[in-house]
């Protein structure tokens, strides 16, 4: 093994009792819109809702150890449901909101399901696709627009009525940090996704791990509006609890996403990258397309926040005239940006993928840390993450204290620590083959510094092997590409070929301005893909990130599809991530047209 970092850390407890005896009472917990009506829960209350569920679930018939699923986007049921569960002894098992009929149906199946929360009649129609190929599920539980033999939140309390509290807190105390807490399944790249088994035991080292290293993210305010099928966005919820603070739900309208996060007027966001990618273009854009002295007022600012940046990380002092033009910079740009977050933003978390350095510079400049992290489902979110006072941009910060990282000598990224995961539910042969020695073979490809940071630098199954034997990780050129307003995604194809290729994306919301800016107002996507003033465009980009690698890593030729790649096409995971195999498959024809008539290089 070529180099390894790691702290110590204490030992595991459960998350059984979590939300049952409030540290905090009459604190927040809870704030969300229903029925057009800003709502908020304070945790004696919360408390009490997640007791009465638990006691409901008990009445009908859930024992520790049954699989109890939720199918629903992120809302304030979703939390109680999940914290009612695990109080019971049960397993939780998410499934995302936006799967489609056969993919809730594999969880279902698999997992074993005998009662599932649903969120509304949409959902209940996946179901109803299924024609009752779901034999183990006895109960369906909708948090709205419940018919028929399906429950409501408040008869699933009326069945607990004659539940003794006392079994509620009985089993909860009698759950060991050994035993499963859930099963989250992966949103798979590859394949049908596996079933990943976490205990009361990863989980809550898991949130005590991640509070250790980012002490100010228990501070007041969460915004969340990510899946909570997805580990992280549960981690987060958890630790906010834990750390009993107020967690604020968006109202599950995208477009109005922004405005949300600006009215909250949150502390900490966790978030995908995209969401910062997108603030970054828009801001630069919208300087662009003023021009004259707003665009250098622009320009100045960004400039004098970089120049402030690099000397407070080389611990240098900041002379008057810089401080003074840095005060003026933050007062007629930066404030701005800050107010797009509510203008209390302390810190951002982000994963899942890169965030180019010249964006997070930025966000820096601005007075709002965006912390990348790095973790996988199997680590029950978090492996490492950098934090305000010990960062370095470009790497996915230092291991989070108890976690061990090491890379292997074929580069590979391994972990092993109490955050780690016990084994795939019913796949042995899978466990077999990701955990070894209690280190979790990740599939990436890492690097750590001398100073115990990790940087991630792609994926051992996305390696291109070129006909002339080069092996290529593409993630970074692709994430290069990405970073241009134009481009929403970038997958580069190549293997076994004697260059690359890639297919590229146009970003939806940039449409309309790149037709404005190539002469073809009006135009659509699909129009602008042939469109040689916009292939033009395109080519620009690709080219100067070229600039960026090796030669023999760099794009040689490309198409623009028609539309935006989609889950509803079976091209992305819940979490965004590109289904490269889906991607390669679906569009082959496109990229193999691309190499005929070349020559062997």
């Amino acid at each position: 093994m070529t180099s390894t970092a790691s702290s110590t850390g204490s030992a595991p407890g459960t998350v059984s009792t979590l939300g049952l005896t409030p540290a905090r009472p009459q604190a927040t917990a809870l704030t969300f819109h229903e029925g057009g009506r800003k709502q908020s829960i304070d945790y004696a209350k919360l408390a009490g809702e997640v007791r009465e569920v638990a006691k409901g679930l008990v009445g009908l018939g859930v024992a520790p150890g049954d699989r109890v699923g939720i199918l629903s986007t992120t809302r304030a049921e979703w939390v109680i449901a999940d914290l009612a569960i695990l109080a019971t002894g049960a397993i939780v098992v998410p499934i995302y909101q936006t799967n489609a009929p056969e993919e809730c149906q594999h969880v279902i199946k698999d997992s074993g399901l005998t009662v599932l929360f649903v969120e509304d009649g949409s959902q209940l129609k996946k179901l109803d696709a299924l024609n009752g190929d779901v034999a183990d599920l006895a109960t369906v539980i909708a948090f709205e627009d419940a018919t028929g033999d399906v429950l409501t939140l408040d008869a699933v309390k009326a069945k607990g009525a004659g539940v003794d509290g006392a079994e509620i807190d009985a089993r909860a105390s009698a759950v060991a940090p050994s035993d499963p807490a859930t099963i989250v399944y992966t949103s798979g790249t590859t394949g049908l996704p596996k079933g990943v088994m976490l205990t009361h035991g990863n989980l809550e080292s898991d949130v005590a791990m991640t509070l250790h290293r980012l002490p100010q993210a228990g501070h007041e305010r969460f915004f969340i509006f990510l899946p909570l099928a997805h580990v992280l966005t549960r981690i987060v919820a958890l630790l906010a609890l834990t750390a009993g603070v107020e967690l604020i739900f968006w109202q599950r309208d995208p477009k109005k996403l922004l405005d949300e996060v600006a009215e909250a007027k949150p502390t900490t966001v966790p978030s995908v990258p995209r969401l910062f990618e997108k603030i970054y273009t828009a801001a630069n854009a919208k300087s662009a397309e003023a021009g004259g002295a707003k665009a250098a007022i622009f320009s100045r600012a960004v400039a004098t926040g970089r120049r402030k940046l690099e000397l407070d990380r080389a611990g240098k002092p900041i002379g008057p005239l810089l401080k003074l033009q840095h005060g003026l910079a933050d007062k007629l740009v930066f404030s701005k940006i800050r107010d797009l977050f509510g203008g209390e933003i302390e810190v951002c978390i982000t994963g899942a993928a890169p965030v180019d350095p010249e964006i997070l510079d930025f966000f820096f400049a601005a007075g709002i840390p965006v912390l990348e992290g790095y973790g996988m489902t199997e680590t029950s979110a978090v492996a490492s993450v950098n934090s305000t006072e010990d960062y370095r941009v470009g790497t996915v910060g230092k291991p989070i204290v108890g976690c061990e990282v090491k890379i292997a000598d074929d580069g590979e990224v391994l972990m092993r620590g109490p955050n780690v995961f016990t084994a795939y539910w019913n796949n042995e042969e899978a466990t077999a083959k990701d955990l070894s020695d209690g280190w979790l073979h990740s599939g990436d490809l890492g690097e750590i510094d001398h100073d115990g940071f990790l940087k991630i630098t792609g994926r051992k199954k996305d390696l291109i092997i070129t006909s002339s034997g080069k092996n290529i990780a593409p993630s970074h050129l692709e994430n290069l590409i990405r970073q241009h307003r134009w481009v929403s995604q970038c997958v580069i194809y190549g293997d076994r070929k004697q260059f690359l290729t890639a297919m590229i994306t146009l970003d939806p919301d940039e449409v309309a301005a790149l037709g404005e800016a190539v002469g073809a107002p009006g135009s659509s996507a699909a129009d602008l893909s042939t469109n040689p003033a916009a292939i033009a465009e395109i080519d620009a980009v690709i080219e100067a990130a070229n600039a960026k690698v090796a030669k023999i890593a760099g794009v040689k030729k490309f198409f623009i599809l028609e539309r935006d790649l989609t889950q509803d096409h079976g091209e992305m995971t819940p979490t965004l991530k590109v289904k490269r195999n889906v991607v390669y498959k679906e569009h082959e024809a496109r990229f193999l047209a691309l190499y005929e008539g070349a020559k062997a290089e």
